[in-house]
């Protein structure tokens, strides 16, 4: 960044300095040439003897001529049509003759040229036609001759370059100037970039996702947004980590007990094969149950396991589509009355429809009838309704108390009255889950008269067309 501000300066700075050179010389020239006018009108015109007189004596060098004034700084001579020159007495020097200074002669028109001297100095020339008096008459415009006025430029040239070094003295310090300008702006303003890329190179190189990058609370520019980006996202994935150590804790927790429940039937049962002593009837059939139970209680957690990873994985946007809201509640109250045949669950359902994935929508129901159930004692009743989005269950259990509520979605909770019973605790957790990424909502709360009333709210999706046959 700092090279290329340097070379934008310079760029700049040389367009603009070689435009000024050029207008001061413009400048000094039209000086000169006004000059070099003045000086020619003021010679005109010229005596007919005296100019005869000249050309008669014509040289190389100047000399002293009677009716002239002296020059000292001027190049005074007279330029025939071949080519000849006649240097005035006291003339500076003579300049060497060129074809546009005979060309004057015929065409009548002055004209300006660079040229140099014998010496080889530069000068700068005006070629004007010469007019002539002869006596008391009308002056006239001579036919053999020009005035050829000249004066040195070794003064200009001198500007010019003094000039030129000044204008590249300032153009060198402008773009050093600017490079260190360049280069300071560059590093104040990346440097935020630079500790994105240590932040970076730190969470590459140790996993550390605790690091932040400061950023000023009032800073609006991309910079600041791209650090708050990556402060964000450092925070999200190390939550995310943190539930995720979490749940393999919780789970490592939750399969260690039928696990150990398991081994200790087994090698009951094993124990009794291998010593021949024969286990009574009633104890093999209850540890075979029991393993029963603790296998039925496994395979449960690892597809609540696998259903809740799923859901973390936010791979579900290919399978929702627009579900009849009242027809998925049907199929999980199927479900629930076979598990709790000695209830009575009413029903009073409304048509709704939702976007959603089916079959985890259908699973975060059951998870929820389930809990009714469960917790119901023989003979009760549950309460289902859904109007306008929310559906409701409330059963007659003993409630959940108040300082359980605020956990009752957390993976792996179970209340101390609920220790005994058969689950994972991972149920509420996925009916959370499912809920919340169809766009809704879920919240337990105690129902009057005892019991809990659990409640969903899902937003609308638009009727699907109907089937046509």
């Amino acid at each position: 960044m700092a090279l290329l501000v340097a070379a934008a300066v310079a760029f700049a700075v040389a367009a603009v300095s070689v435009a000024c050179w050029f207008v001061v010389q413009g400048k000094l020239y039209d000086e000169l040439n006004d000059d070099l006018t003045a000086k020619a009108e003021r010679s005109q015109p010229q005596d007919i003897r005296t100019v005869q007189s000249l050309l008669d004596h014509c040289t190389d060098t100047p000399s002293d001529t009677p009716g002239f004034p002296q020059r000292n700084d001027y190049y005074f001579q007279l330029v025939t049509s071949d080519s000849t020159s006649c240097v005035y007495s006291n003339s500076a020097g003579k300049v060497t003759v060129a074809d546009s200074d005979t060309e004057v002669i015929e065409s009548g028109k002055g004209q300006f040229r660079d040229g140099t001297d014998k010496d080889g100095k530069h000068v700068r020339v005006l070629t004007v036609p010469l007019v002539v008096t002869v006596g008391p008459s009308t002056p006239s415009v001579s036919d053999d001759a020009a005035l050829l006025i000249a004066y040195p430029l070794n003064s200009t040239e001198s500007t010019l370059n003094e000039l030129a070094l000044l204008l590249l003295a300032v153009s060198g310090i402008g773009v050093v100037g600017a490079g260190l300008a360049g280069l300071w702006v560059a590093r104040a303003g990346l440097r935020p970039v630079d500790q994105l890329t240590d932040a970076v190179e730190h969470v590459a190189r140790t996993e550390d996702l605790t690091i932040r990058i400061p950023v000023e609370d009032d800073s609006e520019d991309e910079i600041a947004r791209l650090s708050r980006s990556f402060n964000s996202m450092t925070a999200s994935l190390a939550s995310s980590r943190d539930l995720q150590q979490q749940l393999i804790a919780d789970a490592g927790h939750e399969l260690r007990t039928p696990l150990t429940s398991l081994r200790t039937n087994i090698e009951l049962l094993s124990r009794s094969e291998e010593t021949g002593r024969a286990i009574p009837p009633e104890d093999r059939k209850a540890l075979l149950n029991s393993v029963k139970a603790q296998m039925s209680e496994l395979a449960s957690l690892i597809g609540d396991l696998q259903e809740l990873s799923r859901s973390d994985s936010g791979q579900q946007g290919d399978r929702v589509q627009i579900l009849d809201l009242q027809e998925t509640v049907e199929s999980a109250l199927r479900r629930a009355r076979l598990r709790g045949p000695e209830l009575t669950i009413a029903a009073d359902l409304q048509p709704w429809y939702v976007r959603a994935e089916p079959t985890a929508l259908e699973r975060a129901i059951v998870n929820v009838l389930d809990n009714a159930v469960k917790f119901s004692p023989d003979g009760a009743t549950i309460d289902v309704n859904l109007k306008a989005g929310e559906l409701t269950v409330r059963d007659h259990g003993p409630g959940i108390p108040t300082e359980d509520l605020p956990h009752v979605f957390d993976r792996f909770w179970r209340s101390p009255s609920a220790r005994a019973l058969p689950g994972s605790g991972l149920g509420l957790s996925i009916v959370a889950r499912t809920v919340q990424q169809a766009g809704g909502e879920v919240s337990l709360t105690p129902a009057e008269g005892g019991g809990t009333v659990a409640t969903i709210r899902l937003p609308g999706a638009p009727t699907p067309p109907p089937m046509l046959d």
